[in-house]
């Protein structure tokens, strides 16, 4: 199933549920990401770096912040200790700036007046997950909620979506998958999902999003609505 950036997505039968990658895609959360590694530079002697040069990393987490903000990656020997305090310092900031993008709470009450299911599949630490969609005012309203150690694997892997999809009792090939990460394209692919790239996200570090392969390039959050089959 594919289409160009343009075109509706054409499906066999309407979608009965849409799944979000949480950072960059339900949720504008760079500046408390931002924040958290910005926290280890200081502690280091070195002074914060502006948001906009980080945000493009904010949806690889720890691993994407620490090497964009410390030049230092997984198998240096110094990474296990520094991921473990950048999520340490992110515990105490990962609800102070978050919000949903421009167009995303009216996109989830139009899905729910609709009767689509929506949920999370993110790999963002379960501990972390919950108080940002707790800040959010959005756990009792996902249909399904997802973390990065919430199952053996996390994306690109599709076991996360195909556990989400168990939950919310819906076929894979009548979910889409919104990912602002060539990791979630990735994984719906895997789980046969159809997926949407998510243009509005922290796009920037995983390469051109046009090369990703995902179904169809969304602009913004209510652009979603056109894909859906109905």
């Amino acid at each position: 199933m594919s289409a160009a950036p343009a075109d509706r997505l054409r499906w066999a039968e309407p979608a009965q549920a849409v799944l979000f990658d949480l950072d960059g895609t339900l949720a504008d959360t760079a500046g408390d990401l931002v924040g958290a590694v910005n926290h280890l530079r200081v502690q280091r002697g070195l002074p914060p770096m502006p948001l906009e040069i980080l945000r493009p990393y904010a949806s690889a987490g720890a691993r994407g912040l620490i090497g964009a903000a410390l030049d230092i990656h997984p198998g240096h020997a110094e990474f296990e200790d520094l991921r473990a305090a950048f999520l340490n310092a992110y515990e105490g900031c990962l609800a102070d700036t978050t919000v949903l993008f421009d167009g995303m709470a009216e996109l989830l009450s139009t899905l729910e007046a609709q009767h689509i299911a929506w949920g999370v599949v993110t790999n963002k630490p379960h501990r972390f997950t919950v108080p940002v969609m707790q800040g959010l005012a959005l756990v009792e309203r996902s249909a399904t909620l997802i973390s990065g150690d919430s199952t053996a694997h996390a994306k690109p892997h599709p076991q996360p979506l195909l556990t989400a999809c168990e939950q919310i009792g819906v076929a894979p090939s009548r979910v889409l998958y919104v990912g602002d990460d060539l990791r979630d394209i990735q994984a719906a692919q895997a789980a046969g999902m159809p997926s949407a790239a998510a243009a509005w996200g922290y796009i920037g570090h995983s390469g051109e999003i046009g090369t990703w392969g995902a179904s169809v390039i969304v602009a913004q959050p209510l652009e979603l609505l056109q894909h859906l089959g109905r």
